[in-house]
């Protein structure tokens, strides 16, 4: 498998939300705006780059019993890391996001990306795995984040171009399901061209 398929099999094939619906939870719950979105995203793709990486180097050390736990410690060290940085030098998307940056540690696409890939494959290909997954689950909720924006409030990156309100339901859970469902079908169409 080339370096650059590795990357974009997360971005499109295997995109962990338009097509493997994995992270759901908080690509429901942080994508009332396209900078919430690029950020959840942004913070999850730098977990999974280097918790990826790092399981890729310790895998064969790790005892078959202690494995899950193992990863989710590892997991857990980078998403501090990454809450740390973000509370330190972004403290209101980190305000914004809330409990969400620590969810990362139990996110199905970052355990599920490092007992699939990491622990089987070296150390370049699975940061180039985790880069990939990232940038797919970055770009899916930076999209849904900003058509929610557009359609609940009128703005678009906070920038307001609209006058008045948008329509609320966009705004609240439901209209993340809607909104995700269109953008799966668009997606799903474009990738059976591409195919």
């Amino acid at each position: 498998m080339s370096k650059l398929s590795i990357v974009t099999k997360g971005i499109i094939k295997e995109n962990p939300i338009l097509v493997l619906l994995l992270g759901t939870c908080p690509t429901l719950g942080t994508t009332t705006s396209a900078i919430n979105g690029m950020g959840m995203g942004l913070a999850t793709t730098a977990v999974l780059i280097l918790s990826n990486m790092f399981i890729s180097m310790i895998a064969g050390y790790i005892p078959a019993k202690v494995r899950i736990p193992s990863y989710i410690v590892v997991i857990a060290a980078f998403v501090t890391i990454v809450q740390f940085i973000m509370q330190a030098y972004m403290p209101s998307l980190y305000a914004t996001l809330g409990l969400f940056i620590p969810l990362i540690v139990v996110n199905c696409i970052v355990l599920g990306r490092a007992e699939a890939f990491a622990s089987k494959n070296n150390v370049l290909d699975s940061g180039l795995d985790g880069l990939g997954m990232g940038l797919g689950f970055t770009c899916a909720l930076t999209v849904l984040g900003l058509v929610r924006e557009i359609l609940g409030s009128g703005s678009a990156f906070g920038h307001k171009f609209i006058d008045g309100d948008g329509i609320l339901i966009f705004v609240l859970a439901p209209g993340a399901f809607i909104a995700l469902a269109y953008i799966m079908v668009l997606f799903n169409k474009f990738k059976s061209k591409i195919s």
